[in-house]
């Protein structure tokens, strides 16, 4: 009886870890909903997990992250994100590299917490109340694409001084805006170019050829065949500024924009933040404040132009 007794007692407490883990609270679950694909936007990624790192949570430790990505298709994104309010998450995290993310999730709940990475005005955008008290479910990091036009007029002006004509493609209205107010100031003219295929893609560099221009604005856009552009400005011989590095690192002349892996850290650190509590309606939107300037001098003298050395003293990398 007494070995019965014994190996009986050893079931049960073999059992313990088993009801143990069965017990234990699941983790939180964070949303990623992406417009773009996986691949290319690795390293957003990265800087999310690192924000959340910050915060305290590590995935696979503390928290499970379910990935959604739209492979450039806008019109998956609102399925995509309904999909992820009806599990139901915790958090989502509406990611570049399209601000539609964020509409979608916006439209898929609005009791889930949702955190953005914008590149435009989200007030005036009609996504938050305001920068300080955003309101209701939804708060992130705007970089004010719109607004910085003008800085990438300026610096594509100053490596191609002798223009006076120079190229805006695509672009929303705020974006056209902002780059025809800076080109009065500066006393320049800017065409304004369609950019929404391969076709206008072509019609827009024979328009900059035709009309002498010196130079090309690329504004942070969504640009089917992005691969299209480079090549065209490679071909034409046209100095161009692009919105990111990844432009410059694909054989661009140019970027200036928001440094990005920060607007994604901070999106990280929102995310954890609110997993711990606060709510998003008491989060302010935080604007981006960092911006970088890359420079390509191996386009440059494909190009057969000499970046001044005062703006090649400014850049945050130089690719030689």
């Amino acid at each position: 009886m007494r070995r019965r007794q014994f190996i009986a007692g050893l079931g049960s407490a073999a059992a313990w870890p088993l009801v143990a883990r069965a017990q234990r609270p699941p983790v939180p679950v964070i949303g990623l909903l992406s417009g773009g694909f996986p691949n290319p936007n690795a390293r957003f990624v990265v800087a999310f997990r690192q924000g959340l790192a910050e915060a305290g949570y590590v995935e696979g430790r503390n928290v499970a992250i379910e990935y959604r990505w739209a492979n450039e298709q806008g019109r998956a994104l609102r399925p995509l994100a309904e999909e992820l309010a009806h599990r139901p998450v915790d958090v989502i995290f509406a990611g570049p590299p399209l601000n539609l993310a964020v509409r979608a999730a916006k439209a898929a709940t609005s009791t889930i917490p949702i955190v953005f990475v914008y590149g435009a005005d989200p007030v005036k955008d009609g996504l938050v109340a305001s920068l300080s008290r955003p309101g209701g479910n939804i708060t992130g990091i705007a970089s004010f694409n719109t607004e910085i036009e003008g800085k990438r007029l300026s610096l594509i002006r100053d490596a191609a001084p002798r223009a006076m004509t120079f190229g805006f493609l695509g672009g929303g209205q705020d974006q056209r805006s902002d780059i025809l107010a800076a080109a009065q100031g500066l006393g320049l003219q800017v065409i304004i170019l369609k950019a929404s295929s391969d076709y206008e893609y072509e019609v827009a560099f024979t328009t900059l050829i035709r009309e002498q221009a010196g130079g090309l604005v690329v504004p942070a856009f969504r640009f089917p065949n992005s691969n299209k552009i480079l090549a065209l400005a490679a071909h034409h011989k046209i100095p161009t500024i692009y919105p990111n590095r990844g432009y410059v690192q694909s054989g661009g002349l140019m970027s200036y924009g928001p440094v990005g892996f920060d607007l994604d850290r901070q999106a990280g650190i929102y995310a954890g933040r609110i997993l711990k509590g606060e709510k998003p309606s008491d989060l302010p939107v935080f604007r981006a404040n960092k911006f970088e300037l890359f420079i390509n001098l191996k386009t440059a003298k494909a190009l057969g132009i000499e970046v001044p050395e005062t703006l090649l003293a400014t850049a945050d990398e130089v690719i030689q």
